[in-house]
């Protein structure tokens, strides 16, 4: 049967709570309609972009759940000229609900983050590279953590593919890890990884992020560590359909859809 909001909102903090998310960040409620709408439908993005914004209104969704907040710092005005503000005022329109979790999900225990360092294997002594309040266990900035079976370089890239459902990545390598040397320790970060990484305590073998600056991979390199980029988005991307379970599981009444126009902006061609 159809929730209202608040019950809605009361399951996505349980997911990904509030406290959790950065302080210079935009999580929670960003959007709420007017008037207040049994949900039904709730659509799944990353980004909310119009054509994923025109998806969600097909499948008749009464809420989104937008990872990346459509409102931030750089939002000043709401005019129809200007395609993020548009896609604000065309959710008050259409009385649609918009909540972003962002790196509150990405420090959540069983949140992104987790489910990222999955992709290379199995993880022994996992933790995060910036822990979040001792009230909180195991939530926090960034995982860190030792693989079971030291492994080559070039399975912990096919793994990384196979489990983002990538056909390319970006690889760096020292010379040593190319050859074949097993690595051992890795730490993951959804989307741009590069101020986490700094607050490593320890060498790490190999980082897998989506993005990092160019002089930082040389950096990295040269201390011997490998790196995996794999474009923004698509280190989050694939947590959605978890993320839907999750809140399916929750409200056995309330169907979630995943926008199928939601997609990384940059390809390999």
């Amino acid at each position: 049967m159809p929730v209202q909001l608040d019950s809605l909102i009361a399951v996505l903090e349980g997911i990904a709570p509030p406290a959790q998310a950065a302080p210079w960040d935009n999580t929670g409620l960003l959007i709420e309609p007017p008037t207040a709408r049994p949900i039904t439908t709730v659509a799944l993005t990353i980004d909310l972009t119009e054509p994923v914004l025109d998806e969600a209104i097909a499948h008749g969704a009464e809420a989104i759940v937008a990872y990346h907040p459509p409102i931030f710092g750089g939002l000043q005005r709401l005019v129809m000229a200007a395609p993020q503000s548009r896609v604000v005022l065309r959710c008050v329109q259409a009385g649609i609900a918009v909540y972003a979790p962002h790196t509150a999900l990405d420090a959540a225990a069983g949140g992104m983050t987790d489910w990222l360092i999955d992709s290379v294997g199995p993880i022994d002594g996992r933790r995060a590279i910036q822990p979040g309040s001792v009230e909180q266990p195991g939530t926090g900035t960034g995982r860190v953590g030792e693989l079971v079976d030291p492994t080559a370089l070039a399975t912990l890239v096919r793994r990384v593919k196979a489990w983002l459902d990538l056909s390319q990545v970006r690889v760096a390598a020292p010379a040593e890890h190319a050859a074949g040397q097993l690595l051992r320790r890795v730490a993951v970060c959804p989307g741009a990884g590069g101020s986490a990484f700094e607050a490593l305590q320890q060498p790490v073998d190999l980082l897998v992020t989506g993005e990092l600056r160019h002089h930082d991979v040389l950096a990295w390199v040269a201390r011997g560590t490998s790196v995996i980029l794999t474009d923004h988005t698509n280190t989050e991307r694939g947590y959605l359909g978890i993320l839907g379970q999750r809140i399916s599981a929750a409200l056995p009444g309330v169907r979630t859809v995943l926008c199928r126009q939601d997609r990384d902006p940059l390809v390999i061609r």
